[in-house]
């Protein structure tokens, strides 16, 4: 008889509508069914501006990636003409199949905003399939949609799932599904979390990032 009732206890589903179809996900924890792969040092590629030392605009202490770049800094690279960024490139794990993930804590002080912290590198027609930005507190995808009102000044959980063969990513923040978007096509992904500046960007512009995994859905 408990066992009949335990069936009827009310579970707490999240709900959303992407493109005419219900799509309902349960609230466990989004890395449920993943293998979570092996990192060190050497799948983390820092970009930063071409002409400063990596210490000048990223440090690993205590666990914590902090990454900052100013509006005036020069690209990654002499011949690049894109916006300033320090930001990690996760190396070694480049994708064209399966169902990927990334995982990481955030946190995004006051101030910095006009700014991409994570993104998925690889497209048909542009260069990203999906982007986290910032503005003005707000974590929007691109600057099309909010996906969480208020994130400055504390830590938060992102999880951002890419299945190639569904043609779709999902985000959660904090365990709970906030977006699911058609991806946008290309042949190679690749995951990047920090500071890109985006439009409309504050002069400083500063993410940190702990706990980062990359993850994979067994084929």
């Amino acid at each position: 008889m408990s066992s009949y009732l335990a069936l009827l206890v009310p579970v707490c589903l999240v709900v959303l509508q992407f493109h005419g179809h219900i799509v309902v996900a349960w609230p466990p924890d989004p890395t449920y069914g993943f293998i979570s792969l092996p990192l060190n040092n050497s799948n983390f590629h820092i970009q930063k501006p071409y002409d400063l030392p990596v210490s000048e605009r990223y440090s690993f202490i205590d666990g914590i990636h902090k990454l900052w770049v100013l509006s005036t800094d020069k690209p990654h690279s002499p011949t690049s003409h894109t916006a300033p960024r320090t930001e990690i490139g996760i190396r070694g794990y480049a994708y064209s199949s399966g169902v990927w993930q990334f995982e990481g804590h955030a946190y995004i002080p006051s101030g910095t905003t006009g700014v991409c912290i994570m993104q998925i590198f690889g497209a048909n027609r542009t260069a990203t399939t999906l982007m986290l930005r910032v503005y003005n507190g707000a974590l929007m995808y691109y600057k099309s949609q909010v996906i969480v009102d208020d994130i400055y000044g504390r830590w938060f959980r992102v999880n951002v799932i890419h299945d190639i063969g569904a043609k779709l990513v999902k985000v959660f923040i904090d365990g709970e599904l906030k977006l699911a978007v058609n991806d946008r096509g290309g042949a190679l992904h690749s995951f990047k979390c920090g500071v890109y500046a985006q439009n409309d960007n504050s002069y400083f512009m500063e993410s940190q990032w702990k706990n980062i995994k990359v993850l994979k859905l067994p084929d």
